[in-house]
Formats: structure tokens, sequence, C-alpha cells
């Protein structure tokens, strides 16, 4: 039976004082506590106890525990492998329940967060590191198994050296374990989130706490596979300035975000409502409706509009997600090598309506449009977009891309880490994503790199945007050995929203406020916004294996047509 246990900070945190690790001042224990930990001089956040962790994140008296229910009855003394070491194991294991007055160095059960309900499990670094044996395998996976049977999300803090030494292989099948346990996760399409807590290393970090939609690492922690001293002692390697900390690991693209402990609560939150099906709640939004029938729109000299589509205060797509969108929650990295910012993305709300969106950014200011290559992605960029049609198609979220990109970064090193690969795996995963999927061209729309983010159910276009295999200037260079020919390239190339239109390349246009979408960005957003409510309506009625279906075959029948056939009317 599960049991209430009251949350309560420990009694380490009343009166006194302490040492901070991190700058070594002198910490009042009363003050320290009201700053959840961390100290207020350097920042440092010190380690906090299982039940400290469940204290900040839960509802007030929401916390049902269910540890007992699932750590195994060994008896005292247990000690499966009969491990020789200086110290008997059931003496360790005693020794640290004496210590810390826990079972085990894990603690779950149910909780509310901000009103959602969750299964909330935290470890405790105290208990013999926080390592991984039979017992904490054990209630991760019974946490995980409750999660995916009543269909709550899963929110794990992880505090852990790795794997149990003294339970030999026992403790390594854990990782399987729990690992095949998050995936369980995944294929039932429940929400898992994991938080990786100073320290999070070995077999831990190397099964369920990598393994969750999202993964959130405090600031400063030390999160790796293989620990300093370890690397240390067998590949005698020197180790980088600020390797293995949490924000190393944002940069190489290993973790979503990095969050100060104050910032934790309110992110899960927003994490948790953004992606409940039941806080959907559509609404009508303002704006003009696409326009569908080419001889409505006005015919411009296609050189005109790419200059409109590339103008430096066009909106990109971050201003897009401030006008046209709520409750944004970015998430980065690709999980292989880095992040890139020419492709931002993740949950948000449309018109009330649930979406994963995905987009190019380019920025306005110099500074700004260096940091993300010109909107030009690298492959960083693209593995990205493709985790996040994956986290899409696991929860059952429409995806929404803003394509607005002079192409893929083309350089040495791009080439290097595999650009062809990584935009084939990214319009080949999007052909069989089991969600609607819309795609507005925002302003430019460059060859494979565009259409990396445009294999779409709907695919949408402002009207002075443009769309091309190559840019005007490339075509102009290899075909006339001059780019100051890119506007007759322009011109030839038929790349505009009405001979789009005509083509059957685009489903509908999105008007624009006079002189273009920066002379009126809110509403231009509000534009975009109806288009695209409009194109998710008509997709969600649509069941999954017939989206699939007309998916193919709109990829399938472009070159087919005779010139006859192209619409223009």
């Amino acid at each position: 039976m599960s049991t209430t246990r009251p949350i309560t900070p420990t009694l380490r945190g009343v009166g006194g004082w302490q040492t901070c690790p991190g700058c070594r001042a002198l910490l009042y224990r009363k003050r320290l506590r009201r700053d959840l930990g961390v100290c207020a001089g350097c920042g440092h956040h010190t380690r906090l106890t299982a039940r400290e962790r469940i204290a900040q994140l839960a509802d007030p008296g929401s916390f049902v525990e269910m540890t007992g229910e699932a750590i195994p009855r060994y008896g005292t003394g247990w000690d499966p492998i009969s491990f020789g070491g200086r110290r008997d194991y059931g003496e360790s294991l005693a020794a640290a329940g004496e210590k810390t007055g826990e079972a085990e160095a894990v603690v779950f059960g149910t909780a509310g967060l901000g009103g959602c309900e969750v299964v909330l499990t935290a470890m405790d670094f105290r208990f013999m590191g926080g390592s991984m044996g039979s017992a904490v395998g054990e209630c991760v996976t019974a946490a995980a198994e409750h999660a995916r049977r009543t269909r709550t999300p899963l929110v794990v803090v992880t505090a852990s050296s790795g794997a149990r030494m003294q339970e030999g292989a026992l403790a390594l099948m854990q990782l399987a374990k729990t690992a095949q346990a998050m995936a369980g996760l995944r294929e039932d399409g429940v929400l898992s989130i994991c938080v990786l807590t100073n320290p999070t290393f070995g077999g831990v970090s190397a099964s369920f706490a990598s393994l969750g939609h999202v993964v959130l690492a405090e600031a400063g922690a030390l999160i790796g596979f293989a620990g300093p001293r370890v690397i240390g002692q067998t590949v005698r390697e020197e180790l980088p300035e600020g390797f293995q900390t949490a924000e190393f690991l944002l940069q190489h693209g290993m973790v979503d975000d990095v969050v100060p402990r104050a910032g934790l609560r309110p992110l899960l939150h927003r994490l948790l409502r953004v992606h409940h099906p039941q806080q959907q709640e559509p609404k009508t939004v303002p704006g003009t409706p696409p326009i569908r029938r080419v001889k409505r729109l006005r015919t411009e000299d296609p050189w005109e509009v790419v200059r409109r589509a590339r103008h430096v205060d066009r909106p990109s797509t971050t201003d897009y997600l401030g006008l046209a969108f709520d409750d944004f929650c970015a998430l980065n990295g690709d999980r292989c090598t880095g992040d890139d910012p020419a492709v931002v993305g993740g949950p948000a709300r449309i018109g009330g309506r649930r979406v994963m969106v995905i987009g190019h950014q380019k920025g306005h200011t110099t500074g700004e449009r260096v940091a993300t290559n010109f909107g030009m992605a690298h492959p960083e960029g693209y593995r990205k977009a493709r985790r996040l049609m994956d986290h899409a198609a696991s929860l059952g979220l429409p995806v929404v891309c803003l394509v607005d990109t002079p192409g893929a970064y083309p350089g040495v090193e791009a080439e290097r880490r595999g650009q062809s690969a990584a935009i084939a795996e990214c319009i080949m995963r999007s052909s069989t994503l089991p969600v609607p999927i819309v795609s507005v061209i925002t302003g430019e729309g460059g060859s494979g790199g565009a259409l990396a983010l445009a294999t779409a159910d709907r695919v949408l276009m402002l009207e002075n945007g443009f769309y091309s295999v190559i840019s005007p200037e490339g075509c102009a260079a290899i075909l006339w050995r001059s780019a100051d020919e890119a506007p007759e390239a322009a011109r030839a190339l038929r790349i505009t929203a009405p001979e789009l239109l005509g083509l059957g390349i685009v489903d509908g246009v999105v008007p624009e406020p006079a002189g273009g979408a920066h002379t009126d960005p809110a509403q231009a957003a509000d534009n975009l916004a109806k288009a695209v409510v409009e194109a998710l309506d008509e997709l969600a009625a649509v069941p999954g294996q017939d989206l699939l279906s007309t998916r193919h075959q709109r990829f399938r029948a472009y070159g087919k047509w005779q010139a006859s056939e192209v619409r223009s009317a």
C-alpha cells in the first residue's frame, strides 16, 4: 500500500553555519535553505537529499511515497555475489541506511507539480554514492511502469556515481532493465523528463538518465560516463576547461537546457502543461486566411520578391514564436555532437493547440546573424530537427516547421560531420512521421536545407517568400558564369508564391502586410497563425495511415505532370 510521508528539509539545513564548497564563504544555513541550497555569493548549488528535492518540486502535501512497495525484501546482510572487499556489503547497506534514514539510494511516488500529476523519482547521493544496484534499478523501473500504466508523466532527478560494484553483473543488468522501462514510455507516448544533478555518472548516465523525452541539467552539475579519476588513471588524457559540466554538455548537444535550481520547478511545470493533452483549448485565431487560387495573387518581379524575403528586419522564427505561439519551451542539442542555433525548436501552442515547432533562425543584427550562420544549419541542426520530430511522434504532437534559410551550411566542417546524410535522414523521417506536419516558407527556401523542414502534409508560403532548388546567384554562376545574372535566374527558376502555387508545390499563400512582413510583424504573425491553425484543423480529422499515404502520394506525384497540367486558377 502506498503511504504518505511528510517531506520536510533535513536538520542539516537548520541553524548554524557551513562553508560553501564553491567560494569557501561562510553561509548561514537558514538563509541557504531559503535559497534552495544555492550560495548567494557564487551561485554554487549544494547537494540535496532525495527528500529535499521532492520538497522543492512537489506541491505541498501531495507526495505519496511508493518506494517501500518496490524495494525487494532481501533481508539483513544481503550480498548477492558474496562480494569480497574490505567491508561486508550487508554492513555497508545497513550503515548507509542508518546514515540517511532511507531504505535505498532512491525515493519515488506520485505527486502534484503545479497542479499536474506526476510520478516523481529522486536519487540520494548520500546512500553509497547514489549507486544503482538491484533495488535502485527496481525502483526506477517500477516508477516508469507505474507512469506507463497510469499514463502519468515521469520526472526523474538523478545523483549517482554509477552502477553499484558490490553487486557485480547484477548491477550492470539494471542499465538494460531501466532503459527498456524508459523505452516503454516512449512507445506508449507517456512524457518522461530527466533532471541530471551533481554528480551523475557511469551506469546511471548511460541508461535511464539520458533517455527522457526531455533531459535537463542543473547548473554546475558534473555529468558524464567515465569520471575524471577514471579517465586520468586509464587513458591519461588532459581534460579541457569545464569538462563534464552541465554547461559543457549543453554546448555539445547532450542536454536540452541547463537550469538554475530556482528555475527548475517553473520549467517543469511549463513542460508538463504544454505536453498535457487535456490542457489543449482550441481558440479562434485572428488574421487573414491563406490564398489558395493563383489569380487572387499579385504578380511581382521575382528578384524584388527575393530582396524582400532577405530583408534584415523580416521576422525570423524566434519573432514568430513570440507573436504567434504560446508557452514555447526551447529544446536543444542533437544528442550526438552539438547544438546549432540556426535551428530552434520545442513544444508550444498555437491557437490553443499543442504542437512541436521547428524553424530556421537568422536573427537581425550582425552579431545574431553571424551566430546563426545566417540561418544556414550545420548537420547538428538537422539532427536536432529529426530528434524533435521523433519527440513529436512519440507524444502525438503535430509538427509545425518555419523555413527561412539560404541553404544548408556548405563548409568543410559541415561536410566532415555528414551534412548530406543529416539532411537526407531529416527528409526521410518527415516522410514517415505519423503525425500531421505543416511547413511554412517564411522567407528564403533554399534547396535541400529548406526541404529538410518542408516534407509536409501542408506546405504554405508567405507572399514574399521564395522556394528554389538553388539560389538565384548560384544558378547564374553555374549556368551563365556570372552572379550578376541573378535577377534573370530568379525569373527563370519560377520561385515565387504564385508560380509555386500554380505548380502545386505549395498549398496556400499567407498574405503579408503592404511592403512585406517586416513592416508589420504582428499582422504577419496573425496571418501565419491563421493559416497554420486552419491547416492543423484540416489534418486533425485524417486517420494516421491515411495521413502517411496521402503524404507519400503527394511527393510521389511531383514530376509526373505535363506542362499543360500546371494550375493557373
